[in-house]
């Protein structure tokens, strides 16, 4: 990840192509970071090449969206034979998977919705749940699309205006660790005064 991520600010006019892509990897499990990607093509947007905002962000949400769509199709088309595959059979739990499924079964839409906000390998779980669970491809689309849309734009907007208003944050980081300083000299002063306040008190009932 730190290479690509290099990479990807050596080669700024072109990361939504280099996003897109990474994406696209991460969509067959390679070790990929969608979270990473989504975030650092944000601060691309607000601090190298603005112009490229909407490019950038319609990558994002493309190779998150289609990326889906393969590891949906992986699911369906293969599988139970998919843990034949030693690969396969290390990366994905099938109790998991079939935690999954259930989830499906019980809150539908909501699964997707949630799911697509936790991280470290949860979001492919879940479109290979779909594709082994044989959920029709057009609802699929359907609760992904909006799912992935919500996701994507929460965090794409925090990092992005984050990163344009980094100063602020820094004078308000510093303004809450002189606070955090402030309370701390008082507190200590607070608790030499206890001390010394107990131990003449325990003196004079000698």
């Amino acid at each position: 990840m730190d290479a690509l991520i290099q990479f990807l600010f050596e080669h700024a006019p072109y990361a939504h192509w280099i996003v897109f892509s990474a994406l696209m990897l991460a969509g067959l499990n390679v070790p990929i970071s969608e979270d990473l990607m989504i975030i650092f093509s944000a601060i691309i947007a607000a601090t190298i090449i603005p112009e490229n905002t909407a490019k950038l962000f319609i990558s994002v949400f493309l190779g998150c969206y289609i990326s889906d769509w393969v590891c949906y199709w992986i699911g369906r088309k293969w599988g139970p034979k998919l843990w034949n595959i030693r690969w396969f059979a290390k990366t994905f739990d099938q109790k998991k998977l079939a935690h999954i499924q259930n989830y499906y079964e019980k809150y539908g839409f909501k699964t997707l919705l949630f799911g697509r906000f936790i991280p470290f390998g949860v979001r492919n779980g879940l479109f290979l749940a779909a594709g082994l669970g044989k959920m029709h491809f057009g609802k699929f689309l359907l609760s992904d699309g909006i799912a992935c849309l919500c996701s994507n734009t929460t965090l794409f907007l925090l990092a992005y205006y984050g990163s344009r208003n980094y100063e602020a944050l820094l004078h308000g980081l510093k303004t809450f660790n002189l606070f955090l300083f402030g309370a701390f000299v008082v507190s200590l002063i607070g608790l030499i005064w206890y001390k010394k306040k107990k131990k003449s008190q325990a003196q004079n009932e000698k």
